[in-house]
Order: C-alpha cells, then sequence, then structure tokens
C-alpha cells in the first residue's frame, strides 16, 4: 500500500514535465535549460574576464555576486527567448 502510495506521488509531481521546452541542436533535441545554463556560465566568465581587462575590477566590490548576477540575467533572456515569452 505504501509503495502504490509513494508510486502515485511520484507520478503527480512529475506530471508537469511533460512537454517541457525542447530545442533542435546540430540533429538533436536539447532542453531549453540547459542551453540556458550553458550561455549563463559562459557569460558570467566573460564578464569576469572584461572586469579584469578593464581595470574595473578594482572598483567594483563584491565580484562574486556581480559575475553571478550577469551570467543569471543572460541566462534568464536566453530562457525567454527560447521558450517565446520575449516577443
Amino acid at each position: 500500500m505504501a509503495r502504490s502510495l509513494a508510486l502515485i506521488a511520484l507520478a503527480t509531481s512529475l506530471y508537469g514535465c511533460a512537454g517541457a521546452p525542447s530545442l533542435g541542436l546540430f540533429g538533436a533535441y536539447f532542453p531549453l535549460w540547459l542551453l540556458s545554463a550553458l550561455a549563463g556560465i559562459a557569460g558570467a566568465v566573460v564578464s569576469y574576464r572584461i572586469f579584469f581587462a578593464t581595470g574595473w575590477a578594482e572598483i567594483v566590490r563584491a565580484q562574486l555576486l556581480v559575475n553571478t548576477a550577469i551570467g543569471l540575467i543572460i541566462a534568464e533572456i536566453v530562457w525567454l527567448l527560447g521558450s517565446g515569452h520575449l516577443l
């Protein structure tokens, strides 16, 4: 009885996952969240390098928070563009 209730609870929690946005890349479908996460990480790394190349790293405090916020903003923009909610 407990096992069937656990199975029903698991199935109910995964019900909303059907039809997740995916994107065709190089002949295979990738989930959009993976693409947006990679774009966010790349954006954070690029912003980190820009801060050090321009000398802003000495002026701007809390570099970890600033670069993380920039990465999150880029990831959110990619997510909204990919899912069609931005336009």
